[in-house]
C-alpha cells in the first residue's frame, strides 16, 4: 500500500512539473511581443533615441518650422531646397523652374513655370532640390520656410 501511495505521489509531482514546464514555455520573454511588459527605463531609452533622431534630422535645415523674412534686391536669385515654402510679400519676382517642372502655387492649384510672375501672398512650394526658385525683378520681400540660398 505504501508503494502504491509513493507511486501515486510521484505521478502527481511529475504531472505538476510537466504542466508547470508547459506553462512556463508559453510565457514569452518579458518585454517581447508575447509579453509586452515595458519598464520605465525602456520607455526612457526609446524617448531619448527618438529625441536624438529628431535633433539630427532637423539640424541641417534652415528655419525649420518657422517662416523667415528674406529680402532680395533686383537681380538676386533665391534657390529653394526640397519642400521649401515661399510667400512673395512685396515686389515682383519671376519663377525659375527646372526640366522636372515648376513651383506649385497651392493657393491657385497650378504649376508656375519659367518666367511666370510669382503672385503675391500665394503659398508656393518647391517639390525638389533641383535649382528651382525665384529671381527678383524689383526689390522683393519674401517669407520662406525651409532650406534656401540667395545668390547674386
Amino acid at each position: 500500500m505504501a508503494k502504491v501511495r509513493s507511486v501515486f505521489i510521484a505521478g502527481l509531482i511529475l504531472i505538476f512539473l510537466v504542466g508547470y514546464g508547459i506553462g512556463m514555455a508559453n510565457v514569452g520573454e518579458p518585454g517581447s511581443q508575447d509579453d509586452p511588459l515595458v519598464t520605465k527605463s525602456y520607455v526612457d531609452k526609446v524617448v531619448s533615441e527618438l529625441k536624438s533622431y529628431l535633433d539630427e534630422s532637423s539640424s541641417g535645415n534652415q528655419s525649420i518650422g518657422t517662416f523667415e523674412v528674406v529680402y532680395l534686391e533686383k537681380g538676386d536669385r533665391l534657390v529653394a531646397g526640397k519642400g521649401a515654402e515661399i510667400i512673395l510679400r512685396s515686389g515682383i519676382a519671376k519663377v525659375v523652374d527646372s526640366e522636372n517642372g515648376g513651383i506649385a502655387d497651392v493657393t491657385d492649384g497650378k504649376d508656375l513655370r519659367r518666367n511666370e510672375r510669382a503672385p503675391q501672398n500665394h503659398l508656393l512650394i518647391v517639390p525638389r532640390d533641383d535649382g528651382r526658385g525665384l529671381i527678383a525683378e524689383t526689390n522683393v520681400v519674401l517669407t520662406v520656410r525651409g532650406s534656401f540660398k540667395v545668390t547674386k
